[in-house]
């Protein structure tokens, strides 16, 4: 189970990590064009928030328990990611875009798992 885990924790830091650098450093358009159409009506500094917060939880999903100091930090950024993808999954409805919506809804029940199984258990 610790495997699955980690390997849940290694492509949630990876999506989201991408995303983040993406939405941190491109263009709407550009963002747009690789997929990422829920920013496609939002303001450059909140596209921006959005980034820098989709890093710090890439990092936050990993690190604190790989060094095992403050775990509780992990289940907190898995908890951020699922409310990242809860407000994400309607615009892709709305927007007609199915495939990023189931997109999504994976990437929230892996970041419900990954919340729930790294909780400390003390």
């Amino acid at each position: 189970m610790n495997t699955l885990l980690w390997i849940a924790q290694g492509l949630l830091a990876a999506v989201f990590g991408y995303s983040g650098i993406m939405k941190s450093t491109q263009k709407r358009d550009k963002l747009v064009q690789i997929g990422q159409t829920g920013v496609a009506s939002l303001s450059y500094p909140v596209i921006r928030l959005i980034g820098i917060t989709e890093i710090l939880g890439a990092i936050g999903v990993i690190v604190p328990v790989a060094i095992g100091i403050l775990p509780l930090l992990t289940s907190f950024s898995a908890l951020g990611f699922a409310v990242i993808m809860m407000m994400a999954a309607p615009i892709h409805y709305k927007r007609g875009e199915y495939a990023a919506m189931a997109f999504n809804i994976f990437l929230l029940l892996l970041s419900l798992g990954v919340m729930v199984l790294r909780f400390p258990k003390h």
